[in-house]
C-alpha cells in the first residue's frame, strides 16, 4: 500500500458556505475512512485556507475519485486540489 496526500485550496468565503454542503462531505469522508482508505483528514486552522487529507491506496485513484465527487470541489468551495504520494518511512502502522 501506498499513501497519498490531497490538498485542497479553499475559497475565502469557505467557512461561511461549507454548511450547506457539510453532510454530504463528511458522509463521503467517513465511507472512505470506514473502508480504510482515507486514514486522516481535516481543515488546517488561523487561516481556514487549506484541507489536508491523508489516503492508503494501491495508487492514487482513490483520492482523485474522492476529489472529483465530493461536493466541497463541485459547489466551488476549493480553488485547485492536488495530489502528491507520500512516501513514509516512519508511523505506527509502517510495514518495510
Amino acid at each position: 500500500m501506498n499513501y497519498y496526500i490531497l490538498r485542497y485550496q479553499l475559497q475565502e468565503n469557505y467557512l461561511e458556505e461549507r454548511g450547506k454542503y457539510r453532510n454530504e462531505h463528511l458522509n463521503l469522508a467517513k465511507e472512505a475512512a470506514q473502508t480504510g482508505t482515507i486514514i486522516l483528514a481535516g481543515a488546517l486552522d488561523n487561516p481556514a485556507d487549506e484541507a489536508v487529507f491523508v489516503f492508503r491506496a494501491e495508487n492514487d485513484e482513490a483520492a482523485k475519485t474522492f476529489a472529483e465527487t465530493d461536493p466541497y470541489v463541485k459547489n466551488g468551495l476549493v480553488k485547485k486540489w492536488s495530489i502528491r504520494k507520500w512516501n513514509v518511512v516512519i508511523g505506527n502502522d509502517i510495514a518495510n
